[in-house]
């Protein structure tokens, strides 16, 4: 069986690099600086940054503030209760926070809020799929893999964009 290609290209941000990784059709990773358990692109990744045209235009976009929801084909790999969380995440709107348990009642598992949360730390896709806009109930910043200051960052930036309208 033969697989496709992984591809990927680093991306300027204010955050510092960010490494996109992709198949040739859609992303399959989004990584920041420090991402907690990434290692960085595979020995076989080929650099394509032609690839990541798209990706390169919405982030800056985005980091200049005139962009709150992301138009890119997304590639999942996880389990299907992984998925269900990611596909929440995406309906979260730009300048806004849900907590686990809501985000686990959104996925149709109102108990699952531990699971939500792991499955949350799992994404992929950073800042593309927003798993930043997740906190723990009581309002906290909880664990995020690319590093808390870069959630805070991140919270503190679009709620100061979404301010603005």
């Amino acid at each position: 069986m033969q697989t496709m290609p992984v591809h990927y290209s680093r991306i300027a941000s204010p955050l510092g690099e960010l490494v996109v990784l992709g198949d040739g059709q859609s992303i399959t990773g989004l990584y920041l600086p420090g991402h907690q358990g990434w290692e960085g692109p595979c020995a076989d990744c080929q650099p394509a940054d032609e690839l990541f045209s798209a990706v390169r235009i919405q982030l800056a976009e985005y980091f200049a503030g005139d962009r709150q929801q992301f138009d890119l084909p997304l590639h999942f790999s996880g389990t299907d209760f992984q998925q269900r969380i990611w596909r929440e995440l995406l309906k979260i709107p730009f300048g806004s926070t849900v907590s686990y348990t809501e985000l686990a009642s959104c996925a149709g598992q109102p108990y699952a809020a531990r699971a939500a949360g792991h499955a949350n730390g799992r994404n992929p896709i950073s800042l593309i799929v927003p798993c930043h806009r997740v906190i723990g109930a009581s309002g906290q910043l909880t664990g995020y893999a690319g590093g808390v200051d870069k959630k805070r960052w991140l919270l503190d930036f679009e709620a100061s964009r979404r301010s603005r309208e």
